[in-house]
């Protein structure tokens, strides 16, 4: 065992730091000291740090396979009384012990690769399971023994994964653990019982922090928790039940390849696993022979490959090409897809299944002899790499020194022809995995692929964060990296079952791919993925959206353009269905044809099914919300026709809402006996407000007041008779009911009465004749304001020519001018005090000087004004058209009412875009500037 020059004047300083102990070895050892401190600085630091090596390790060299005898020796060690700080000591001094042996064996090629890993793993499974029976004992003084409600004490078992569950572990690796125990229950022994998950999650809690933290004699392993259930965002320890209902309907493909290397630590720990075993092996191997896991296999490839070459990989000898990750997936190629029917490739060690594969003659012996040989061969430098300084690396190394060291502990004169061997092997496995997987098809652009990468990866902060860097030019992605990552994690935590987790892991590339296609994607992104975790366990909207491209694509506009249909989108799902076809989606009703569409609507509901009639209401009107907000978003309707719209759809809702509480009341009480035949129910709904004036917002409630002609004396004609009048106020309680009622498609609006004589204290329905009295004896000034903006929203008979006479009369009173003047300024100071903007450098749109309401102000002054000679004024009860009217007929200049009316619709469709953004109405104070002077000038020339 030669050293070249350079490793050897390297060798003789390590071994001169050394303590005298060591200069008492035999010849023999020191001879392979020198050797070995050539190339290992791990060896020398632990020579150094424990001197009693000077006496064991030779004692150690001579004594044969240590693996079976490393728990006995260990649990001798770790005695009833030895407390935390000692416990960690004594792990720790053992771990480091055996692995300056393994070390040395390897180094001084004194043992096969084989053994080698055996003892690595014997090793880690005597340290984790020492470990927990030292702790389960702590545990149980503290908290009492965990039984189950047959009085069983119940131990928590460990499962290895990856390498450690195989049998093949590495020599600096992490340990990848699962923790599960048979059954829930409650601890007994203590004073304070606990239940069975708390007491296994402290417990394993401890048993990482004993693993895994940092002291001066160094860490024993890096534990590694995040193939459990849910991952990070899942629970530490789960009973078998819970385990297994896990894997049953929410278990990924990822999570397959990882099982077929689980096996449960401790001997002792068998028989209580075997349930587990069986209750998971239908999980892992499929009854049938699956080739689907073929295409699983290249996925997961292609995302190894994708790293690989993102992160500048390629000398990676574990992931890169003709790796030993490519060996591994040829192994569970077979075990997945025939192990269901083949118990012989059931192995979690990879050269026993390479063996059965041989025996089963499922593939060329060259080519299996090729795969052994080169996994042996890539192994063995593997654990050179990581024995030089403990450290976990698979990368080839660029350093010259160390590019000598490994060269020398693989047998080879120089670096290049060990290269040319890494290379040739590496060559020869990629071969192998090509002809038998392949790659994964190139089915996308390669845009496409980086989404596919986005999403698979998306655990991996790092990753997507180089995505979007050198993928998609974002220089900052961080808030697009934690909305993804959030989303990845809060889905986990989700049943979405197999057919869920297939179609979201189809879908979301294509989300990804349309958001990405938007300058505003951050918009975009947060709003669809909210979205996308509220329907996530709802699998027919998923696969609307991943079949339907159109309505994906529509979605993501949607959405970008407005957090108000995204959330109306999230709340009402069943909404997705429109986004199937666009050209229906930007083309709302005609403003006519509301009333017959409702209709239609209903007709496929019983009358008497008052809880579904209720629901399809409230459905037709989101449906319809939906594409009337479409289609302003698309500017396909200005804003004046966006509020017709609303306004003819509530009318219309209004409308069947009043048939359906008539038909309701009149069922329970029968109908007034004063109504004639043809001259309708004698109700009518007055619209003030918004609906009256024709302007409706998407988030307005509506302002209604209740009339009725019913005589005083009159009785209902049903088998429950009632006085008429009563019947009418049942109505409209009813009427209000069906309003206000939450079914799961929400309200169907808030209503507000308060308009009504008298306002809250008043009747809730009036009398015709009571209504006219105190409109004409007792009504405010504001309140014939209110009526200027009102007008008659339903009416089965003759209530609408009442209504109109009281509202033309009381409009055209002849009034005192300045006390019309005092009692209008007086209400709008009053209203800008409570409910003007107090932030200097902003304007709300609505009610600050020069707004939206100085307007409506103006428009009802100059009628109540100017009515009295100009009755054509009461005609109309929206603002456009009375300022139109009051041109037409001389009363303002047609410039003040051009003004007016561009400072109105400017301004109301400013709020509608705010509406579509879930914005305040407010802007800067600089904007509408103009608009506000003019309104603001005209106030003072009129009122002031």
């Amino acid at each position: 065992m030669q050293l070249p020059d350079n490793l050897l004047a390297h060798s003789k300083r390590s071994v001169d730091s050394l303590p005298e102990a060591y200069q008492q070895w035999s010849t023999e050892m020191r001879e392979q000291l020198v050797y070995v401190a050539g190339l290992s600085d791990f060896i020398v630091s632990k020579l150094k740090l424990d001197v009693t090596l000077a006496d064991d390790l030779p004692k150690m060299l001579k004594s044969g396979d240590r693996c079976n005898h490393y728990r006995s020796v260990l649990s001798g060690l770790m005695g009833e009384d030895v407390d935390e700080s000692k416990g960690h000591h004594l792990l720790r001094q053992f771990r480091n012990k055996e692995l300056v042996y393994i070390a040395w064996q390897d180094f001084t090629h004194s043992w096969t690769l084989e053994q080698s890993l055996k003892h690595l793993s014997e090793l880690a499974e005597a340290i984790i399971c020492e470990t927990y029976q030292w702790q389960y004992r702590q545990c149980c003084k503290l908290w009492g023994t965990p039984h189950n409600e047959q009085g069983e004490p119940q131990p928590m078992l460990i499962i290895g994964m990856g390498k450690l569950g195989g049998g093949e572990l590495n020599f600096s690796s992490d340990i990848d653990l699962i923790f599960t125990y048979p059954d829930n229950g409650q601890t007994q022994g203590t004073h304070r019982s606990i239940s069975n998950a708390q007491f296994f999650t402290r417990l394993g809690q401890r048993v990482i922090k004993a693993l895994d933290h940092q002291t001066f004699d160094g860490f024993c392993y890096r534990v590694d928790m995040r193939l459990r259930p849910f991952g990070e965002s899942g629970p530490l320890v789960m009973s078998f039940s819970a385990l297994e209902d896990y894997y049953q309907e929410q278990g990924r493909d990822w999570e397959r390849y990882a099982m077929v290397k689980a096996r449960v630590m401790g001997e002792e720990m068998y028989s209580c696993y075997d349930d587990l075993r069986d209750m998971l092996r239908p999980f892992v191997y499929r009854r049938y022979i699956d080739f689907s896991a073929i295409q699983s296999l290249r996925r997961m490839k292609s995302m190894i490959t994708s790293e690989v070459r993102r992160r500048g990989l390629e000398n990676n000898i574990k992931i890169g090409a003709g790796g030993i990750r490519e060996i591994e997936f040829i192994a569970q190629f077979f075990q997945l897809i025939r192990g269901g029917r083949e118990p012989s490739l059931r192995y979690q060690n990879l050269l026993d299944t390479l063996d059965s594969i041989e025996v089963l003659h499922l593939m060329d012996k060259t080519d299996l002899d090729k795969l052994r040989h080169a996994y042996c061969f890539l192994r063995r430098l593997e654990h050179f790499m990581q024995a030089l300084e403990d450290k976990q690396t698979q990368l080839l190394p660029d350093d010259i020194d160390e590019q000598c060291k490994l060269a020398v502990a693989m047998g080879y004169q120089t670096w290049d022809t060990l290269s040319k061997d890494i290379i040739e092997n590496r060559r020869e496995v990629h071969e192998v995995f090509s002809n038998l997987i392949g790659e994964e098809e190139e089915g996308s652009p390669e845009v496409e692929k980086h989404f596919i990468e986005l999403w698979d990866m998306a655990s991996h902060r790092e990753i997507i964060e180089q995505i979007f860097q050198s993928e998609l030019q974002l220089p900052e992605p961080n808030e697009f990296v934690e909305t993804i990552i959030n989303f990845k994690q809060g889905l986990t935590k989700k049943t979405l079952g197999n057919r869920g987790r297939e179609v979201i892991n189809r879908l979301m590339p294509k989300v990804f791919s349309v958001i990405f296609s938007y300058e505003k994607a951050k918009f975009g992104l947060s709003r669809v993925l909210h979205l996308l975790n509220n329907i996530a366990t709802r699998t027919t909207y998923l696969e609307l959206l991943d079949t339907h491209d159109g309505a994906l694509n529509q979605l993501v506009r949607l959405c970008m353009a407005s957090p108000m249909i995204s959330e109306r989108l999230e709340r009402y799902p069943i909404l997705l269905d429109e986004l199937i076809d666009p050209q229906h989606l930007y083309n709302p009703t005609p403003l006519q044809d509301y009333g017959h569409e409702l209709r239609d609507f209903l007709a496929r509901i019983p009358e008497d099914d008052m809880e579904q009639q209720m629901e399809a209401l409230r459905q037709f009107k989101q449906i319809s919300m939906l594409r009337i907000a479409a289609a302003d978003i698309t500017g396909a309707l200005p804003v004046m026709k966006v509020s017709d719209h609303l306004t003819y759809l509530a009318e219309a809702i209004i409308d069947s809402v009043v048939h359906q509480a008539w038909r309701q009341m009149v069922e329970k009480y029968g109908a007034p006996t004063h109504l004639m035949e043809g001259m309708g129910n004698g109700f009518a709904v007055i619209g003030y407000g918004k609906l009256g004036g024709w302007e409706l917002g998407y988030n307005s409630d509506l302002d209604l007041v209740f009339i009725h002609d019913c005589p005083m004396n009159i009785v209902t004609d049903g088998k429950k008779q009632i006085d008429g009048r009563q019947f009418y106020l049942k109505l409209a309680q009813r009427i209000i009911h069906l309003f206000a009622t939450r079914t799961t498609s929400g309200i169907l609006y808030e209503v507000d009465t308060r308009l009504r004589p008298s306002g809250s204290s008043g009747l809730l329905v009036s009398p015709t004749h009571s209504f006219e009295e105190y409109q004409h004896n007792e009504a405010w000034t504001w309140e014939h304001q209110a009526l200027v903006r009102a007008r008659m929203v339903f009416d089965s008979g003759q209530l609408s020519q009442t209504f109109h006479r009281i509202r033309h009369e009381i409009l055209s009173i002849a009034r005192d001018r300045d006390q019309l003047r005092s009692d209008v300024t007086g209400m709008r100071n009053k209203m800008y005090q409570h409910l003007g903007s107090s932030k200097s450098d902003r304007f709300d749109l609505k009610k600050d000087l020069g707004g939206i309401t100085d307007i409506e102000f103006l428009a009802q002054f100059m009628v109540l004004k100017h009515s009295h000679l100009c009755p054509s004024l009461t005609i109309w009860s929206d603002n456009v058209r009375i300022f139109e009217k009051m041109a037409d007929e001389g009363v303002i200049d047609r410039s003040a009412s051009v003004t007016l009316i561009e400072a109105y619709t400017s301004m109301r469709d400013e709020i509608h875009h705010k509406n579509l953004v879930n914005m305040p109405p407010e802007v800067s104070s600089e904007k509408f500037s103009c608009h506000r002077e003019a309104v603001i000038k005209l106030w003072k020339e009129w009122l002031e």
